[in-house]
């Protein structure tokens, strides 16, 4: 986010440009997709119901997050280009192969 963004995932410093790089190419949260895939592991191994309950609150309320919130937002600050990606690469279940975007996207952002 630093390098290529030229800012963070801090809501006073988000990036300027964005990110499409790396675990970006195949889903569009990995991050949290991966705090998730730890909730939920952990609660099986375990066998903790509570732990289960706090990775399905999470999840829930990451979701309602992106969809009234972060996406809009991104949608106004990066505009067609985000349009495009969030199109071809998805929230929470990976692709198999990478988005490449085509020359006209990259040009656009």
């Amino acid at each position: 986010f630093a390098t290529i963004g030229q800012g963070t995932l801090a809501p006073w410093d988000p990036p300027k440009h964005l990110v499409i790089t790396g675990p970006f190419k195949y889903v569009r949260n990995p991050m949290l997709l991966g705090v998730n895939m730890v909730l939920f592991g952990i609660s099986l191994i375990l066998r903790d119901e509570n732990i289960l309950l706090w990775q399905i609150s999470f999840f829930l309320i990451n979701t309602v997050y992106f969809v009234l919130i972060e996406e809009p937002d991104l949608e106004k600050r990066f505009g067609e280009a985000y349009t495009s990606y969030k199109a071809n690469v998805p929230r929470w279940i990976p692709r198999t192969t990478p988005w490449s975007p085509d020359a006209s996207f990259i040009n656009s952002y």
